[in-house]
């Protein structure tokens, strides 16, 4: 899917400094018989009872820090992911305005951060670096002390990271929010459930999401337990719709998916790519975010709702002047039943 956006419609801001309650956000519905606009504060009314509404219960790290190069030229190291050996994939970024890493960094390069700590860069991931930072008490202690949120551009100013957390974070780790949930309040959540509609935990950490266009997601950790496979398949053999909030749930539930769509349990790294040589075979529905013109994210969601739904919710956002981004407005989208089973044939 092509498109341009606008620079206007880029969410500069937490919605709270426009005067909006996080779930006052934009919700542009997308079903087959047409788009409807509302509020996220309505989404109850768009659900039926008997559905199953996936979150993730990861947090956000203060994953940003600042640094400086051995010759004194300042950097941002945004740390990605926690691999299993104890290194950490990070980005060294320049410190202000940047669309990109630098290009020059070299293995074995030492990089000075706050309070005298020195990362050191070990290989090269792609884009990214695996690298060492020996600190007393751990690396996610010594962000939550001396590193903010990842920003990027088109964020004006800085916010806590608290800003950065949805109403399910419980469990730390992600490099960026998983942004899909952050509308959601805790009054919200108990309307869903009173509303016979239920609401179900998987993990899945993000890392950063500064990748070029086109190029695939990374690597992510992820844990769906026993109890949420169970409701899952409860919900599916009663003709209730799975409903996942976000590409973070949407990847971590279809890389336990067996191919009749029966979901099994399991945790570990999903590389999991969806999209048309991979549709989904358990997520009925979709609450998202807006995603930028070329975002791996745009297959994800066709494989979920079909490009049809997706290039229509699309245009209409563009003409009605949703915002995007993490800050931004949100989208449901809700495939007819029949079309979704004839995407996870595919």
């Amino acid at each position: 899917m092509i498109f341009t956006l606008p620079d206007q419609l880029s969410a500069t801001a937490p919605p709270e400094e426009r005067g909006l309650a996080r779930d006052q956000v934009r919700l542009l519905v997308a079903r087959g018989n047409g788009t409807e606009h509302a509020r996220f504060a309505d989404l109850a009314s768009f659900l039926d009872p008997g559905d199953l509404v996936v979150v993730n219960t990861s947090a956000t790290l203060a994953a940003a820090v600042d640094g400086e190069r051995a010759d004194g030229r300042d950097v941002a190291v945004h740390f990605s992911t926690a691999l299993d050996d104890g290194r950490w994939l990070v980005e060294v970024r320049p410190p202000v305005d940047a669309t990109g890493p630098v290009p020059d960094a070299q293995p074995g390069e030492r990089i000075t951060l706050p309070v005298g700590a020195r990362l050191t860069l070990i290989a090269e991931h792609g884009r990214l670096w695996q690298a060492e930072l020996a600190v007393e008490g751990g690396v996610e202690d010594y962000l939550a002390r001396h590193g903010r949120p990842i920003t990027y551009s088109y964020v004006h100013g800085r916010w806590p990271v608290s800003a950065y957390q949805t109403v399910f974070a419980h469990d730390p780790g992600s490099a960026e929010m998983p942004s899909a949930g952050r509308p959601f309040t805790a009054s919200l959540v108990t309307e869903l459930v009173s509303a016979g509609i239920g609401v179900a935990p998987i993990t899945l950490h993000t890392g950063v999401s500064s990748l070029e266009e086109g190029e695939p997601p990374l690597a992510e950790r992820y844990r769906v337990p026993a109890t949420t496979a169970r409701l899952v398949n409860l919900t599916r053999a009663s003709g209730g719709r799975i409903v996942a909030v976000g590409t973070t749930v949407t990847r971590a539930l279809e890389t336990v998916a067996h191919v009749d769509g029966w979901l099994g349990s399991g945790s570990g790294w999903t590389d999991l790519v969806l999209g048309p040589q991979r549709p989904a075979r358990v997520v009925d529905g979709l609450i998202t975010g807006w995603h930028a013109p070329g975002a791996s994210h745009l297959l994800l969601l066709e494989a979920v709702a079909g490009p049809e739904l997706v290039a229509a919710a699309y245009r209409e956002a563009l003409h009605a002047g949703y915002l995007w981004h993490e800050f931004g407005d949100s989208c449901l989208l809700l495939p007819d039943r029949a079309q979704s089973i004839v995407h996870a044939a595919a």
